[in-house]
């Protein structure tokens, strides 16, 4: 058995965080079995200045707050602070935002997000920086989106809108600009923001842009202007014949996405962000396709040359989100979609969402970051992801909402790994008050590595190890 299943204090309280979650749906859901009326739904706040009569011209507000407990299995050799750590027990905020955006006239549209994320007890680890200067964990907030939009012309089934400043509006697919409020799953699959923290800022880019409808027909096509890598904040690792990100002949980086909406029309509000499920306000079916590329985005060797190499990344999918049941809410949402993502030869990147730990005393050569609950999430290969839940009927539970269950996989097929590595996620939303008010249980299941004997620059599956998350989003 692996350590996920032994018997420890940590265990037992996370256990014990899991029997009141579902104990609390359990009482109300037999307070509610003695009710004779179904409570009537109220409207979602708003928090919305008009700057005209008819509203159409306003200044909104929005908050975010999305907080962790979690429990996982740590990786090998795994320490926290310098402390040996088989397994590790955290609170942090995944992900804190405030938006303010606004249509100023019937043009003219503004956005901007400022927040901060993964927020834990290692934010500001180490101690001290490479300058022996005290660390501070009171940095972390930024601007993650900051733009201008002008709309051309606009008729019933088709619009224009050109765009610039800092983004998350790009390519690649529905994925790599989630809404993350609105995601079905606790977390997003990150492998699809491809770019994340490389050359780009959490996703984000400075970058121009143009996104419109013709008919049912939805596109988005940017231009870049990348992040030098060794502004990230990580010292850049040595060049050797594994591709990694470089500045050195730095060009621009072209994005597309191109939707079908076979269906229902999808909001186009706010640039990029795409929703995640409509928990069946909607009927859509998408057909999809997107790409990233950028020449000499990379850099590697090759016995005595340096060569530079292009990012070349492209997608296809569908995305299915619609009622089964219009008149008891019931809604099913999935999508499925193919990833090729060639970095280069033999690019490939460790990350841990909100990472608990610090540091291992079992290094991977050719790899970083490999500790807690990191695995190889980016490489170049191939990747599958498939994502599917079911929401059950409207108030399930009365005053306190109702209830979706979900399933997720992403197999990659990496260069690096000598076998096809699988992550795979259950879970179930308690949806109090929609996306509003969430609850939500996960538990994911992992695949850990070593460097094979023959070529340490290939790794071996050695086994899994596992998470189990409990989050909690209040979202205005």
């Amino acid at each position: 058995m692996y350590g996920f299943f032994h018997i420890n204090p940590n265990i037992i309280l996370m256990i014990k965080f899991s029997v009141l979650f579902f104990s609390l749906l359990s009482t109300a859901a037999f307070a509610i079995s003695n009710k004779e009326s179904t409570p009537t739904a109220k409207k979602p706040v708003d928090l919305r200045y008009h700057l005209n009569d008819t509203g159409t011209h306003y200044v909104k507000m929005t908050f975010l707050n999305q907080t962790w407990l979690r429990f996982n299995d740590s990786n090998p050799g795994t320490t926290v602070a310098g402390n040996a750590a088989s397994n590790t027990l955290d609170v942090g905020l995944r992900r804190t935002r405030i938006q303010l955006f606004g249509q100023l006239t019937d043009r003219i549209f503004f956005y901007t997000q400022f927040g901060m994320n993964n927020f834990n007890k290692n934010s500001a680890f180490p101690a001290y920086n490479t300058d022996g200067v005290p660390s501070n964990r009171k940095i972390g907030a930024f601007f993650h989106d900051a733009l201008g939009e002008y709309e051309l012309f606009r008729n019933e089934n088709n619009f224009l809108r050109l765009g610039g400043g800092l983004t998350i509006v790009g390519g690649f697919s529905r994925l790599s600009q989630p809404s993350i409020t609105t995601i079905m799953t606790t977390d997003v699959p990150v492998f699809a923001q491809a770019t994340v923290d490389q050359n780009d800022q959490f996703g984000r880019k400075l970058a121009v842009y143009a996104r419109g409808q013709a008919g049912k027909i939805n596109y988005r096509i940017a231009m870049a202007d990348p992040f030098l890598p060794e502004t990230n904040g990580n010292v850049p690792p040595a060049l050797s014949r594994n591709a990694q990100f470089s500045s050195f002949g730095l060009k621009k980086q072209w994005d597309a996405t191109l939707i079908w909406n076979i269906l229902d029309t999808e909001d186009n509000t706010t640039p990029g962000y795409m929703t995640g499920t409509y928990l069946g306000k909607r009927k859509v079916w998408n057909l999809e396709a997107g790409m990233i590329y950028q020449k000499n985005a990379l850099r590697r060797t090759e016995g005595v040359d340096t060569l530079s190499v292009p990012l070349n990344l492209w997608s296809v999918a569908t995305y299915l989100d619609m009622p089964v049941n219009v008149e008891k809410g019931t809604a099913v949402s999935a999508y499925l979609g193919y990833f090729n993502t060639d970095y280069g030869k033999g690019y490939l990147r460790y990350n841990g969402i909100m990472n608990p730990a610090t540091g291992t005393n079992q290094p991977i050569a050719g790899a970083s970051g490999t500790q807690g609950n990191a695995f190889p999430m980016f490489g170049t290969g191939q990747v599958v992801y498939l994502q599917a839940g079911y929401k059950f009927k409207d108030n399930l539970l009365g005053e306190q909402g109702t209830l979706q269950p979900y399933v997720s996989c992403q197999v990659s097929d990496y260069d690096r790994l000598n076998s096809k590595m699988t992550v795979w996620n259950t879970g179930l939303n308690w949806l109090i008050k929609g996306h509003n008010g969430k609850l939500s249980l996960d538990y994911q299941s992992r695949p850990v590595y070593e460097n094979s004997g023959s070529d340490i620059n290939q790794l071996n599956k050695t086994g899994r190890k596992g998470a189990l998350v409990l989050q909690y989003q209040i979202n205005i």
